[in-house]
């Protein structure tokens, strides 16, 4: 590890929605049972990947498991459990064990595609489980990122990118190119049909090749989630 590089981590996570009457998508009604990171680097390079699934909810939530959107790959969990390609614990664990990479890499920053969603679900996640006593899951000393936003600044205005929307028709109702990471990550990869997975480790690993990419532009960008 050198002290020379500026460590990033970068985050996914999957959610079950907490009230089983709630059919939105909204983080404030939502509990992370899959929490996974990578920490990496401006050039996307990998240091440490963790993936966790959070036990609290995957295991004592059953009736609201069944309610995630992607309930369908419950069973490759624990496929992945067995395996030891993520580890089943509490969210006491998973929290401790992020805090140690901060520690460990210096991490300064904290990113995740769509920072709005996990930052809040992840902080809805923490003050359902410790009933309000604890209300914030990343520490007050990192800066809160959103890649969603560098891509709004840096790939969606790109002639390359707006024709590539165009041409296999990735486009929102008001015809404006859609920032999706399954997209982007189609354009920049070059992979015409990859399909983002929707596990949180291998999301990661997508998402932080498009931070590498908007790095690799060398324009002046705010990631920024909350700039104050």
């Amino acid at each position: 590890m050198s002290r020379k590089k500026d460590y990033k981590i970068v985050l996914d996570c999957e959610t079950a929605p907490c009230d089983r009457d709630f059919l939105g998508v909204s983080p404030f009604n939502m509990l992370v049972y899959d929490l996974s990171w990578v920490v990496t680097d401006r050039e996307g390079n990998v240091y440490k990947a963790q993936s966790f699934v959070n036990a609290d909810i995957f295991l004592e939530e059953n009736l609201l498991m069944k309610l995630a959107y992607y309930a369908n790959k419950i069973p490759q969990y624990w496929e992945d459990i067995k395996s030891g390609k993520c580890i089943l614990t509490s969210l006491y664990n998973i929290h401790k064990i992020l805090l140690e990479d901060i520690k460990e890499y210096e991490v300064k920053q904290v990113y995740a595609y769509n920072m709005f969603f996990d930052y809040n679900a992840l902080n809805n996640t923490q003050r359902w489980e410790t009933k309000s006593k604890y209300r914030y899951f990343l520490p007050y000393e990192v800066d809160i990122c959103d890649i969603l936003e560098l891509a709004r600044q840096l790939i969606a205005t790109m002639p390359t990118y707006k024709k590539f929307c165009s041409e296999n028709n990735y486009l929102t109702k008001n015809n404006q190119p859609r920032l999706t990471a399954e997209i982007i990550y189609r354009f920049i990869s070059g992979i015409e049909d990859f399909e983002e997975k929707h596990t949180g480790l291998e999301d990661c690993l997508i998402e932080k090749e498009i931070l590498a990419y908007c790095y690799r532009k060398h324009k002046k960008m705010n990631p920024l989630l909350y700039n104050n």
